[in-house]
């Protein structure tokens, strides 16, 4: 968007890029806000979608899978954390990388956090009828001699 584009046109391009990543979990998020502060509803459709989630630089899975690991490092962030879940599903991550991202932030964040996030994950999938996920083959331990 160009800084000649006005409130209301950055607005509509910000809830074009809500729809596509979030659909409505995250219309449901500025929805629920009218009634207490409609201007960050405002400020996170024009500049958080319009603005950051609209650059090229990075693929819409890939700022899923960052935006996963962030809310999982912050911790106390699982309704955030629902929304984007189901963000990173809509944008063509499958259920297994994102409890693979989960697992893999473990080593980051600590299972507290990481057990949290991959309970959230539990929660979406389960509401999209994605549960029980296939677990991978694991590799035959390595014969001792």
């Amino acid at each position: 968007m160009s800084e000649s584009t006005t409130r209301e046109e950055r607005f509509a391009h910000g809830l074009e890029v809500l729809n596509a990543v979030d659909g409505d979990s995250g219309r449901r998020v500025i929805d629920s806000l009218a009634d207490i502060s409609p201007e960050l509803g405002h400020q996170i459709v024009s500049w958080g979608f319009g603005e950051i989630y609209a650059r090229p630089q990075l693929a819409p899975r890939d700022r899923q899978l960052v935006t996963l690991g962030m809310l999982t490092a912050l911790g106390g962030c699982e309704p955030q954390l629902e929304v984007h879940v189901n963000a990173a599903l809509n944008v063509g991550l499958a259920p297994e990388q994102i409890v693979e991202a989960l697992l893999h932030s473990a080593g980051y964040c600590g299972f507290p956090k990481a057990l949290n996030a991959t309970f959230v994950a539990k929660k979406v999938f389960a509401e999209r009828g994605l549960l029980p996920l296939e677990q991978p083959a694991q590799e035959p331990e390595a014969a001792s001699a």
